[in-house]
Parts: structure tokens; sequence; C-alpha cells
């Protein structure tokens, strides 16, 4: 069994990490940088960047925070937020990342995904979807430009489509459960997982260890990503993916 990930994600708004509940009422966490550094020592697997505002405002990444980010980093670095062409990817890179994450761009241009994977692999590239559940028929709307607008598509069809235009990786937001400690929507993460064939990163949710068994569980994740419970200490990772591994969950322990 492949082992699994635990990622540490930071919430970028005007150079600050921020954290809030279902996509709004934001609270300062600290500073990208410094938690970067401090996640990567904790054990993580990874680091995800997102500056949450860049395509609401129609601007590119903050590269100056993406580069005292990198810098704090060892372990893969993953941007996203504000990338719209293949000269932003290009940017992001250069500035230290190992990954870009793209989201409303890749479904407004769903060709990009295949041109920043013919120039960089298919796995440096990370579609990232924001779903909710649909009160229709139980299946989950994806939205874009920071869960403000509705795409008008399908979370499963869409990521099945993403992976066709060569996606390496889906990061799957469950809007629902973003930012509420209620734990990950397991349903929306098993039903994209048992569509693809890429790993599929979990996220939205995570209030305690018994959330992250589940995900990787009954959810089939690959990865799961959390932010609050590592901002503010209520889960160390070191001992996080102790218990995991003791749960039989394969893990890549810190030394």
């Amino acid at each position: 069994m492949l082992t699994k990930r635990i990622i540490a994600c930071l919430d970028v708004d005007s150079g600050r990490v921020v954290k809030g509940t279902q996509f709004v009422n934001l609270r300062d966490a600290g500073d990208p940088a410094e938690l970067a550094r401090a996640h990567a020592e904790s054990g993580a697997d990874e680091v995800v960047l997102l500056d949450i505002s860049a395509t609401h405002e129609g601007r590119g990444t903050l590269i100056d925070t993406v580069k005292r980010a990198a810098r704090e980093l060892f372990i893969p670095f993953t941007v996203g937020g504000g990338i719209r062409r293949l000269e932003d990817a290009e940017a992001i890179f250069d500035a230290g990342a190992d990954k870009v994450s793209i989201n409303s761009a890749a479904i407004k241009d769903p060709e990009l995904i295949g041109r920043i994977a013919s120039r960089f692999g298919s796995q440096a590239v990370i579609v990232a979807i924001d779903a909710r559940s649909s009160a229709n028929d139980g299946s989950y709307d994806v939205f874009i430009a920071g869960g403000r607008t509705s795409a008008g598509r399908k979370a499963v069809e869409w990521a099945r489509e993403a992976e066709e235009h060569g996606a390496g990786e889906i990061l799957l937001t469950s809007m629902d459960r973003d930012g509420t400690g209620a734990g990950f929507d397991c349903k929306l993460t098993s039903a994209v997982s048992s569509a693809v064939q890429i790993p599929v990163i979990a996220s939205g949710g995570a209030g305690n260890s018994q959330h992250f068994i589940d995900v990787f569980a009954s959810g089939k994740a690959d990865a799961a990503l959390a932010a609050s419970i590592f901002h503010f200490a209520v889960q160390d990772i070191r001992e996080l993916k102790t218990l995991l591994q003791s749960n039989g969950i394969p893990m890549r322990l810190p030394c």
C-alpha cells in the first residue's frame, strides 16, 4: 500500500495566513514563511500555499510571499491562486514552488492544464476543486473564484475531465465542511477518488485525528490537507502520523 500524506495548508490573504469557516469570517493565523517552516519541522509531508484573494481581485500570486516560504522548505511545496496562464505558472516555479494548483482558470480554459503539464510534467499540476453538496440530487456542485461563483459543473465529472487534460492530482475541498472541524466529507472524497486514477487530496473539515483515519479509510483519500488544526496547535503532525500508522494507515514518519 502506498504511503499516505499529511499536507499543511496556508491560505494567504494580503500576505498573511488566514483561516475562516466555509470560506468566510477570516481570522489571522500568522506569517506564511514562519508557519511553513514550523509545519515542515513538525513532520508535514508537503505544504500548500493558496493566495485565496488573487483570482477575485484579478491579480497574480504574491511572488515575494512564495519566495519567502520556499526558502524555508525542503519538502514539496505547492502554490495556487491567480494562475491564469502558462507564464504565471512559470513565475511560480521560478519562485521556488514544486507544483502549482489551478482552479478557476482550469474551469475557464481546461487546455491550460495540458499546457502546464507538457512543460513541467503532470506531477507538477494540481487541479483544485471546491465543491458544495447539491440540495437537488445528492451530487456536488463546483464553485470558482474563491467559492463565490458556481461553475455549472459537477465535481465527479470535472475531476475526470481534469485528469484527461493532464492533471497529476486533485485537491478536493468540501465547502460545506471547510473550517467547521466536523470532519472531512468522506462521501464526496470517496466519489471523486473512485472516479479517477490520480491521487486525491481531501480538504475541508479536519477537527481531530479520527477524521483523518476516516478520510483515508472510507474516503479513499491519498492525502489529507488541513489548516486550522495545525495552525492553532490543535493537533501535532508528528503525533497524528504516529497514530495513523498504528491504525494501519501507512505514513512516512518524521525522524
